[in-house]
């Protein structure tokens, strides 16, 4: 059974929810994200980096403080407003190629801590002892948790009923995609959404690993008498919508091997076809691509290079690392090794193409995507998936939904 909750949002108001609304501030360069904070008074983009414009940045505590403090003065300016009963919230995401569609409400901590909510990667314990305190100071969660279920025919229909209405929100941002969001605040529909969920035995982290642990950790130190921090803002997803992209690798040399030397040695574990395309993506499981010298091969992994059984071990980002990167190159750890460097899927195989012929990189690597399946196959294990195995859409905007973290 899976908990889910309403929750009293704070929200921006509705003429202001297309300024508020910002990405992940990792995303912006450093010159975009002073261009927004320099032309946008309205950005959360001025919450989460309260002090950009001064010479000595704050660190830890102090600028968790800082974070506090600027959202706090977002509400008394009334750039966010309180939804006066709890609710669900409907956000739709439609983007040139895709629509994602789900609801936004409270994850259980129980769930998480009981398993129920499943994770596929690791986290560091220095990460979550800092998201905690990040969540503990500032009191809020901005961005949720992206988590993954089976198709719910009744949730299907409730999202059809909501959709033929009008939006509270409806905006467009400058990455070309539409947003929409409706408030659901009936009584028997908000108990229909909690009926339909508790039907499921599980659901699945897609994006939010650290977030969701550093929530965990922080209801356990806050004790059972904090209604508020047992849960964490989610959405939550129909697995046949989610969008997972693959992960390509680029390397920067081939480790003083010559060409020849080079795809001898590749040889030994992989089936080597050149290719007369002038691109190319692979076509079937445990089938690779590469870029080099200005020509495509496709990779295919030799019997007896994996071991198919092994939800982990059969994924071909990680029979690429073992039988190349590792064997052939020496790249035996992809977060600290600084040869490799990973490309987003979406940018498809021209954008190995132009990392490569730029000279910035010798050798590129295109992937399939791990499919849905893959993924609950190795989070039903309760194994980890190597570093860089997915980019999973919708990315999600801070600031559109707060959830408030301070019992009241």
């Amino acid at each position: 059974m899976i908990k889910v909750s309403p929750f009293k949002a704070l929200r921006p108001t509705r003429d202001k929810v297309n300024l508020v609304g910002s990405r992940n501030y990792v995303e912006y360069t450093e010159d975009s994200l002073l261009d927004k904070l320099n032309n946008n008074p309205y950005t959360f983009l001025h919450v989460i980096n309260p002090d950009f414009h001064s010479p000595e940045r704050s660190v830890g505590r102090e600028k968790f403080e800082k974070i506090r403090d600027a959202f706090q003065r977002f509400v008394e300016k009334n750039i966010f407003i309180e939804d006066s009963k709890e609710c669900f919230y409907l956000y739709q995401q439609q983007t040139e190629n895709h629509l994602y569609t789900g609801i936004i409400g409270g994850a259980s901590v129980e769930d998480y801590q009981n398993g129920k909510i499943k994770k596929h990667e690791n986290t560091l314990s220095h990460r979550e002892e800092m998201f905690k305190e990040y969540l503990d100071v500032t009191g809020f969660n901005a961005e949720p948790v992206l988590l993954l279920h089976q198709e719910l025919n009744e949730v299907s229909a409730l999202i059809g009923k909501y959709i033929d209405t009008r939006a509270e929100y409806e905006f467009s941002t400058t990455d070309k995609v539409i947003h929409y969001l409706w408030v659901i605040e009936d009584d028997s529909d908000i108990k229909a959404i909690q009926e339909a969920f508790a039907k499921l035995d599980e659901v699945y982290i897609a994006d939010g690993h650290h977030r969701s642990a550093s929530s965990a950790l922080l209801a356990q130190e806050a004790g059972e008498s904090n209604r508020a921090k047992k849960s964490f803002m989610a959405f939550y997803l129909s697995e046949k919508t989610i969008k997972i992209h693959e992960f390509n690798r680029l390397i920067k040399s081939l480790g003083g091997l010559s060409k020849e030397e080079f795809l001898n040695k590749v040889s030994d574990k992989f089936l080597v076809k050149e290719l007369p395309h002038k691109t190319y993506k692979p076509e079937a499981l445990h089938e690779m691509s590469m870029y080099l010298d200005g020509v495509w091969y496709a990779l295919y992994a030799k019997p007896g290079s994996f071991n198919p059984e092994n939800p982990v071990q059969s994924l071909d980002c990680y029979i690429l690392s073992e039988n190349l990167l590792s064997y052939v190159l020496g790249i035996e750890d992809l977060r600290t090794d600084n040869r490799v460097s990973f490309l987003p899927g979406d940018s498809g195989p021209e954008g190995i193409m132009q990392r490569i012929d730029s000279g910035e990189f010798e050798v590129g690597f295109g992937l399939l995507p791990v499919s849905v399946e893959q993924l609950k196959e190795v989070a039903d294990a309760e194994m980890v998936m190597p570093p860089k195995s997915t980019y999973i859409e919708p990315k999600l905007r801070s600031g559109i939904t707060i959830y408030d973290l301070n019992d009241k």
